[in-house]
């Protein structure tokens, strides 16, 4: 597995021709291990709340304490993948990890226990996603960058289309034992390992105008460019009320709206999401990546005003959906401005102190969330979160 000859990045591909097999492959890769994923994640609230009887504030501290561990994991993932000069075996380890860490909640009987899974699973998703995006990034043409992280943002969404579905096929099988569901899950997750240690090959990357290395041969500063700089701060502010997707389950619970329903939201965000994001990525390889990742963050801003002037759950539904756009027009499209950017000797760097910037402010945003919600009121944290979108979008636009 680590000794096949590294592949030479495409770098002559036609407007039309077909994307390379390293795409393609990370692309089912996220597919399985998103419907992995997925198949437990929605259900996490009422299995909190029900079975393990987790107050909303534990919401908070599990989702942000993850996120938070799994930015740590990025930024050293991303800093030893430039420094090894390899991408896939960073990669297949972190989805390796997850994927052993994520059954062991069939067996938990606290939500003390939920944490200290999620916090392996998110470690784990943190330290492949530096070096996988690099990998992407140096396996493809500059020009088809945005529909590279397009096909495996919508692949990735397609999963997590998958996974809310077959929970709730399988919950209403297993009669609500939302244990089995977590044990069923695991099957998608070796077909994800195993995908990713015999399909994926090591990329040799050939340095490009804004990647060369320095005449004395060291390693280009990853954040010489003052772009870079204006990213990672509309991100960092944006990341501050970006709490866990969890709290617009318990808002719509909150709003009426009954437990069962949590996959079927999550299946219709996740339809939107998978519908749009190619064509999104696609999108931004001819107009500037710039206008896409403003224009999710005020759909964002506006999603969540809504979440929080509501007073019934009919337009839940459409709230959801119009969310799932949001992820479509900005997930896929940052990372691929990134790779326009960043030198190609330190993207996985860049790429991970992105993603630290991201988990770093996850747990406050999330244990803020929760603390917002119990001390003022389930509509207040929402309204937040739309006032920090709404100044990233500014920021991106004007700056």
């Amino acid at each position: 597995m680590g000794t096949e000859k590294p592949a030479e990045p495409s770098t002559h591909l036609k407007p039309n021709a077909h994307l390379p097999r390293n795409v393609w492959v990370l692309a089912w890769v996220a597919f399985f291990n998103d419907t992995s994923t997925e198949m437990s994640y929605w259900l996490l609230p009422q299995f909190l709340v029900t079975v393990l009887g987790a107050p909303p504030m534990a919401f908070g501290l599990i989702e942000g304490a993850a996120e938070t561990v799994a930015s740590f994991s990025r930024l050293l993932s991303g800093w030893l993948s430039d420094l090894t000069g390899r991408r896939k075996p960073l990669t297949a380890a972190g989805y390796t990890l997850a994927n052993m860490v994520k059954p062991l909640l069939a067996l938990t009987h606290s939500w003390h226990q939920v944490f200290w899974i999620r916090f392996g699973d998110r470690a784990a998703k943190g330290f492949r996603a530096a070096p996988r995006d690099a990998l992407i990034a140096d396996s493809v043409d500059p020009a088809h960058r945005g529909a590279s992280f397009g096909l495996r943002q919508a692949m990735d969404t397609a999963g997590a289309i998958v996974g809310p579905l077959s929970a709730m096929i399988f919950l209403r099988m297993f009669a609500g034992r939302i244990r089995d569901v977590f044990w069923l899950a695991a099957t998608p997750g070796v077909v994800c390992v195993l995908l990713v240690w015999f399909g994926v090959k090591e990329v040799r990357r050939a340095a490009d105008a804004s990647g060369a290395l320095s005449h004395s041969g060291a390693r280009t500063n990853p954040l010489s460019q003052r772009k870079l700089w204006l990213i990672l701060a509309a991100v960092g502010i944006f990341s501050l009320g970006n709490s866990s997707d969890l709290f617009l389950v318990l808002r719509a619970q909150n709003l009426g709206m009954s437990a069962w329903t949590a996959p079927a939201l999550g299946l219709l965000f996740n339809v939107v999401y998978a519908s749009l994001s190619w064509p999104a990525g696609k999108l931004s390889d001819r107009v500037p990546r710039r206008w896409l990742v403003v224009a999710g963050y005020l759909i964002y801003s506006a999603v969540y005003a809504g979440f929080a002037l509501l007073r019934a759950p009919q337009m839940v539904w459409l709230l959801f959906a119009i969310y799932g756009s949001y992820y479509a027009l900005t997930e896929g499209v940052i990372k691929a401005w990134v790779a326009d950017l960043a030198p190609a000797d330190s993207r996985a760097s860049v790429y991970g102190i992105l993603n630290w910037v991201v988990g770093f402010a996850a747990f406050p945003a999330s244990f803020m969330a929760g603390w917002i919600w119990q001390r003022y009121s389930p509509a207040a944290p929402f309204a937040l979160s739309s006032i920090l979108a709404l100044a990233a979008g500014v920021l991106l636009l004007f700056a």
